[in-house]
């Protein structure tokens, strides 16, 4: 089921997400300040890409500087991003057959918010 939700995921919009965080990485690497925005927007892309059976954890070994970086995300682009999912998310989630990728859109606003000391791991 979770190929199945990952396809469609893909086919109607995921890609566009995953893009869209990718191009923002490509970005970010070109100013060499903000290159961990540009790790973390490729971590972004990665996920958008095929979000079921995948989740998101706070990685235990990430120090303050990630902390300050958040911040820094969350004031520049980070409520930006959650406040585009999160409409998105309402949308899809009209319609039945849109609940499970609204529920997708929802998984992503906290890595939207703050990407930084964040570990993308498989659910069993």
């Amino acid at each position: 089921m979770r190929f199945i939700l990952n396809v469609l995921w893909l086919v109607f919009g995921g890609f566009f997400i995953a893009l869209g965080y990718a191009v923002a990485g490509l970005i970010c690497y070109l100013l060499v300040v903000t290159i961990p925005f540009g790790i973390a927007s490729f971590r972004m892309a990665n996920y958008a890409l095929w979000p079921f059976g995948r989740t998101l954890v706070r990685d235990p070994g990430h120090g303050a500087m990630s902390s300050l970086g958040n911040i820094l995300w969350f004031v520049v682009a980070g409520w930006w991003l959650a406040l585009g999912h999160l409409v998105t998310a309402v949308g899809l989630c009209v319609t039945i057959i849109g609940i499970p990728f609204g529920i997708a859109h929802l998984k992503l606003i906290p890595v939207s918010l703050t990407p930084l000391g964040r570990q993308i791991v498989d659910i069993p």
